[in-house]
């Protein structure tokens, strides 16, 4: 049986709620949920600057609170700069540090407001703290399936970028469908291209998708070889940089409906799911 990580993404879900603050009771209370469902990452939290996600300023906190006494899933948490990256270090909790890398030099500025050259500097102090703390590092390249920015994009410029990552060390690579822009063709020809290209490197996929699309993605990506998805449950979130009409994230539902019936082992307790689900829809709606 052909195993698939799941990835789910509360972090994603949460951070563009601009309404109100999301309690750290609550965001405690459903990242518990999620971490006994059998989820082999969560993507838990932040560590940027308040300023610009203001509702990831408590992911220290947060992470106090967490009982990870009896999951199996690890701990990643967002850095945006070297700052960010010492203070997430300093967690022995935290497995994973996520670094969003664009290969859109506009969207690079707008979500980090760091050129792709000051980006690539800070990704290599990044890999040195995480060797020092035992951490690993995951980029994520955004705008890896097109751009909306009128940036040059095609599938050489992706694969250059790989190269560059994989020079530097990057074992974990996910490519981000940053504003819902992938189409199969391209999915399928990415994935099936670098995935050979890299066999060292474990690629996933962090696609934003519209309700009636997300079956031909997810169906694109796993048939090119990749087995490792991000997900939110219902779709929630997605990321608050990019244009405003934004579709959402990959509903985590439909992963594990799919995934059931392509007969992949995701490690997903179902009865532990419908609890975590309950609760996003107390955080949600």
């Amino acid at each position: 049986m052909k195993k698939v990580k799941l990835i789910e993404c509360p972090r994603d879900a949460m951070q563009g709620i601009k309404s109100h603050f999301i309690s750290t009771e609550a965001k405690t209370q459903y990242i518990n949920a999620l971490l006994r469902v059998g989820f082999d990452t969560i993507d838990f939290g932040s560590f940027v600057s308040p300023k610009a996600i203001p509702q990831m300023r408590d992911t220290a906190e947060v992470l106090t609170k967490l009982d990870l006494s009896k999951t199996e899933s690890k701990l990643l948490a967002i850095v945006a700069n070297i700052r960010g990256a010492e203070d997430a270090s300093k967690f022995e909790e935290i497995d994973y540090l996520g670094y969003p890398f664009s290969i859109s030099e506009n969207f690079q500025m707008r979500n980090t407001g760091k050129t792709m050259k000051q980006s690539i500097v800070i990704l290599d102090e990044l890999l040195n703290i995480s060797i020092k703390t035992n951490k690993e590092v995951v980029a994520y390249l955004s705008m890896g399936f097109g751009n909306p920015y009128g940036d040059p994009w095609n599938v050489e410029i992706v694969s250059n970028w790989t190269e560059k990552l994989s020079e530097m060390g990057v074992k974990i690579v996910s490519l981000s469908d940053t504003v819902g822009s992938s189409t199969p063709i391209i999915i399928d020809y990415l994935f099936s291209n670098l995935i050979s290209a890299y066999p060292k490197i474990e690629f996933g996929a962090h696609l934003h998708t519209t309700p009636t699309t997300w079956f031909e993605k997810v169906d694109a990506a796993y048939k090119a070889g990749c087995n490792r998805f991000d997900g939110a449950i219902k779709g929630y979130g997605g990321c608050p940089m990019a244009k405003d009409d934004l579709t959402g994230n990959m509903p985590t539902e439909k992963l594990i409906t799919y995934f059931n019936q392509q007969k992949a082992y995701t490690n997903i307790q179902a009865m532990s799911f419908e609890s975590a689900y309950n609760e996003a829809l107390k955080i949600f709606s």
